[in-house]
């Protein structure tokens, strides 16, 4: 069985805890109907929403649903919703209307920025060939075309991606997109005026459609955002790197051209964290309130990246967080607001019960998660 943990930033309701205060210790997530899914693929975070897409490929909200963020809400769900006596709890995302006998919507991929969310389609030939996005998109997040900056329920996006291809990755930072193609190929949407989607976006206000990045020599595999710039990952056979958007941090000067032999990548809004397959976690980036990895950090195993602080699940099974916890995302024991240059343990191996593990991890806009399997 799952259990879905989270603390930090909750004034609209976003941890789907209960109610509406931050919290800087674990505290179980509500479910509005049958309880937790088996388990938990993804977390996607906005500025006061949250998505959970599960194994099965349905997704569930909480937060501020007023933007259209969280989707089509239902009558009963509206009243809710509407009403001082809402219980902030995950629901699940109605992404299309019931048809009857026809395929229910699996999604893939999911991610969010400030006020959208974009999810990918998974096809009867289990690919992602259709993506749709919902919430409202003032720079072009929507990816719907010039006109379209609000969608109150998914939408697709049309004409995208081409014909004979699949999206293998989804990335957002506040306000733009980018999607990698299983061809090597990338696109991206919403804000470029930074080059975070190459240089021919950098002279419009906005990239409402998918628009090819061509800034790019070598086949890309993979892509994380920050703030306000889009890291791109090779393959393993070409091991490169590109970096793309603000340098305001110094980045660019500090990355390596080459990713040898990276097990998993992540970016907060002003940093890039590398985690080799020996454990050893990298960062390059800012770190004003102690982003940056601190020393002698244990060997590392899984690593998520919120807005301006991180989580890390290290190899013995707990959980450690650093960086900005204002909120009460880094926990309870904080200077001046920050977690720097240490970390803070909030969930320990020691302290489970017997058989549970730390699954997943995942961190948004100061706000932390963990998923627990309990044995059954």
């Amino acid at each position: 069985m799952a259990m879905i943990f989270a603390l930090g930033s909750n004034g609209s309701g976003q941890l789907g805890i209960g109610h509406k205060e931050d919290v800087s210790v674990p505290k179980q997530v509500k479910f509005a109907e049958g309880g937790p899914p088996d388990s938990i693929r993804s977390f996607a975070a906005g500025g006061n929403h949250t998505i959970l897409l599960s194994g099965s490929g349905d997704l569930f909200w909480s937060g501020d649903a007023s933007t259209g963020a969280c989707g089509r809400v239902s009558a009963s769900q509206s009243v809710e919703v509407d009403t001082a006596l809402t219980i902030p709890q995950f629901r699940r995302v109605q992404l299309d209307e019931p048809q009857e006998g026809g395929p229910p919507f699996r999604a893939g991929l999911v991610t969010a920025t400030w006020e959208a969310t974009i999810v990918t389609r998974v096809s009867h030939e289990g690919k992602n060939t259709r993506v749709y996005s919902f919430g409202v998109g003032l720079k072009g997040e929507l990816g719907q075309g010039q006109f379209i900056i609000r969608s109150p329920s998914p939408s697709l996006i049309p004409d995208f991606p081409p014909a004979g291809t699949e999206i293998v990755d989804l990335a957002s930072g506040m306000n733009h997109c980018v999607a990698v193609l299983n061809n090597g190929d990338v696109y991206g949407w919403g804000n470029g005026r930074k080059g975070q989607l190459g240089k021919s976006a950098t002279s419009e206000a906005a990239v409402h459609s998918p628009m090819k990045i061509d800034d790019v020599d070598f086949p890309v595999s993979r892509a994380v955002c920050g703030r306000e710039f889009t890291l791109l990952v090779g393959d393993l056979r070409s091991g490169r790197v590109l970096f793309l958007g603000s340098d305001k941090w110094g980045i660019r000067s500090a990355l390596p051209t080459t990713s040898p032999g990276w097990k998993d990548v992540a970016a907060g809004w002003s940093n890039i964290y590398a985690l080799s397959p020996d454990g050893k976690l990298q960062s390059w980036g800012r770190n004003d309130h102690g982003q940056m990895v601190p020393p002698n950090l244990p060997p590392i195993a899984q690593v998520a990246a919120g807005s301006e602080h991180v989580l890390a699940l290290d190899e013995a099974g707990s959980v450690l967080t650093w960086g900005w916890g204002e909120h009460g995302n880094c926990g309870p024991q904080v200077e001046n607001n920050d977690v720097k240059g240490r970390w803070n343990v909030i969930a320990s191996k020691q302290f489970m019960p017997p058989g549970a593990e730390i699954t997943d991890i995942g961190a948004g806009c100061a706000t932390s998660w963990i998923v627990m399997s309990i044995p059954s």
